[in-house]
């Protein structure tokens, strides 16, 4: 029903767009030839006129005539040019990263620029971002010589060059790399280089946009042809059904196949409509994993499930795990955000072909939850013992946790994609290709009910079960697999006790007094807002932490303190802590509830037009390992939690 909801959206926002048109001509309006490489300083111009920019439409139509002209003029360079505006360089799953901490940038800006640290420090604590603060100091220095000018091409090379430097003296190499590239910037060029060297270009620009706008710089001006503009040759109610379309199947593309490397060549030799034979999913290639929504209570499962047969799951306190069987025999294992864990589990690798039969069994992906597991006992584990264990680069004899796998959905087998079957039929796929090996692999426990009272019965057996709750997922209705989507309900035991789990960042802290001297003794946490790129304020948190605890966190937090706010962080006036954190963590907090709140400015102008939403009476649960800062609960989840809960209170008032 919401994946309904949201195709509506895109169409709506495609006539929209369409209906605004500029008349751009990618050919006369582009600041490059045909052939030429594309200039930097043309990425950086969109990257400016987007920050300014508030409409949403206006920005996906900027996106998409740069990307109309890339693709007339130099269809070569749409890869490079699509990674550099979603600021990656490679696909998530591959776990590219820069490696380069502010540090090395202040070093690099100080060597190029003829400041020293001092004084941009200094700037940096007046500015709060190190991008405007590189402006700054390229637009004050002369230089002897012009450098050549930056291409797209060669800083998305830089780019690369710098995420595969390593062993001794990668930090120089690195530091040249970045120099080189700043004494060649011009304009705002220096700013978003900087940025994107820091992995934030906090322009407001979402993967979302830059993908709307791709589909529709492809149907305006389609790939291996001379057509620049398909409106001068087709009717207005053509070129919306081909926006519409071919959006629809850009978007599938892409998370069937979450790789641009695939993607992009696939759609410049076949074009858009031939992108599902080109595209699908593929095992060896990790999709975004479906989710669940938070239930207020039982009472939220008939509301979402009125009139579906629909089925209880416990739901393990474990770690997500996407495990997939390639051709060959290799298998991988990657996290709920696409990172690859094979190496951390080789006991799963050893143990996981004695649950199927590979005569029958020739390749999968299936979805699992992997749990600690006590051999002795026969039993769960919490998941503070499965934290223990080694992150990477794991052998078999150092494995000390021991770990059960318990499967709950199968999404591809023996070549064939499942996402579209509904998930009665996925499920009985699981259990009659794979067999249950005690403490090793088992399937999730459920039960298949229409009769809510059944719901109170098992929520208690999962807990009592060492579990943290149910999931509860319809089993014919809206029942396809959709990756990222949130079209699962999860039942946690929290939510018995009148509260609600978050996970939040810490982007400050306050200096501990009494017991706590010389520690933080508090920390101001913060929800991410997608679209706009900012760490909004939520709550200020000193409970839930023992002694111990605090001095953890105090020594690891204090490696990550910064010298003042960074300028995306929305934060009360009243808010200010004694000291500021770089985004690094994720923490899962308990809540009582959400209220509108006068300080903080979580999902601000979302259900309020000048406040946010804090979290009542705010606990400490744990650390989430498996997330990261941009993954933590959203200024969108937070706004839609608060009205659900605002539903249910006016339910219970009227009743009253």
């Amino acid at each position: 029903m919401e994946e309904e909801e949201g195709e509506e959206e895109d169409e709506e926002d495609m006539r929209s767009i369409e209906e605004k048109a500029n008349g751009y001509d990618p050919v006369k309006d582009a600041s490059w030839k045909k052939g030429q490489k594309v200039p930097y300083a043309a990425l950086a111009d969109l990257f400016d006129r987007v920050s300014q920019e508030s409409s949403r439409l206006k920005v996906v139509s900027m996106v998409s005539d740069l990307f109309r002209s890339v693709i007339a003029l130099s269809p070569d360079q749409l890869l490079p040019t699509v990674y550099l505006l979603c600021n990656r360089i490679a696909p998530a799953y591959e776990g590219k990263e820069l490696g380069v901490g502010d540090a090395v940038l202040m070093k690099a800006v100080a060597e190029t620029t003829g400041s020293s640290l001092a004084q941009l420090k200094e700037q940096l604590k007046q500015v709060g971002d190190l991008g405007d603060v590189a402006e700054r100091s390229r637009g004050k220095q002369k230089t002897l010589f012009t450098a050549a000018k930056l291409t797209v091409p060669g800083v998305f090379k830089s780019l690369v060059s710098i995420a595969n430097a390593s062993g001794k003296g990668s930090g120089d190499r690195k530091r040249q790399i970045i120099k080189s590239m700043l004494v060649a910037c011009v304009g705002t060029e220096a700013k978003y280089l900087i940025r994107s060297l820091q992995g934030n270009l906090r322009i407001g620009l979402a993967e979302k946009g830059v993908v709307s706008g791709l589909s529709r710089a492809l149907t305006l001006t389609p790939p291996n042809s001379d057509i620049t503009d398909i409106r001068q040759s087709t009717s207005r109610s053509g070129v919306l059904k081909q926006l519409e379309d071919n959006d629809k199947l850009l978007k599938q593309a892409i998370i069937e196949v979450p790789s641009f490397d695939a993607v992009i060549p696939a759609v410049l030799e076949h074009g858009v409509k031939e992108l599902p034979k080109q595209c699908h999913l593929t095992a060896g290639i990790p999709v975004q994993v479906m989710l669940g929504k938070p239930a207020k209570g039982i009472d939220d499962i008939l509301k979402r499930f009125a009139n579906a047969l629909f089925t209880l799951e416990f739901k393990y306190d474990g770690e997500r795990a996407q495990i997939h069987l390639l051709e060959d025999g290799t298998i991988r294992i990657y996290s709920r955000n696409s990172e690859n864990n094979t190496s951390k589990y080789p006991d799963i690798i050893q143990r996981l072909p004695h649950a199927y039969d590979s005569k029958e069994v020739k390749s999968f992906i299936i979805d699992c939850e992997a749990v600690a597991w006590s051999k002795a006992e026969e039993r769960i584990m919490p998941f503070q013992v499965l934290s223990t264990r080694k992150r990477k680069d794991v052998s078999s004899d150092e494995v000390t946790v021991q770990v059960c796998l318990f499967a709950f959905d199968i999404i591809y087998l023996n070549g064939q994609s499942l996402l579209n079957e509904c998930f009665s039929k996925r499920r009985q796929l699981l259990h009659d290709n794979f067999h249950p090996v005690q403490g090793e692999f088992q399937f999730a426990q459920y039960k298949d009910t229409t009769d809510l009272e059944e719901v109170q019965g098992f929520l208690k057996e999962a807990i009592e079960s060492s579990c943290e709750g149910l999931m509860v997922k319809t089993l014919d209705v809206d029942a396809t697999y959709v990756p990222s989507k949130r079209n699962w309900i999860k039942i946690k035991k929290d939510y018995l006790a009148g509260g609600d789990t978050f996970d939040l960042v810490p982007i400050g802290a306050w200096l501990g007094k009494g017991k706590r001297t010389g520690a933080y003794g508090a920390f101001l946490l913060a929800t991410y807002d997608e679209e706009t790129e900012e760490y909004q304020s939520i709550c200020k948190i000193g409970t839930g932490f023992s002694e111990e605890k605090l001095e953890e966190h105090t020594k690891f937090l204090q490696q990550h303190e910064i010298p003042g706010a960074r300028k995306y962080y929305v934060v009360g006036e009243s808010l200010t802590p004694d000291v500021w954190f770089e985004p690094c963590q994720v923490w899962e907090v308990l809540a009582a509830d959400l209220s509108i709140s006068p300080v903080h400015k979580a999902a601000i102008g979302k259900v309020h037009e000048s406040k946010g939403i804090g979290l009542r009476f705010p606990r400490f649960v744990r650390i989430r390992d498996d997330k990261k800062p941009e993954q933590a609960t959203s200024a969108e989840q937070i706004a839609d939690m608060y009205a659900n809960q605002s539903v249910v209170s006016n339910k219970r008032a009227n009743k009253g």
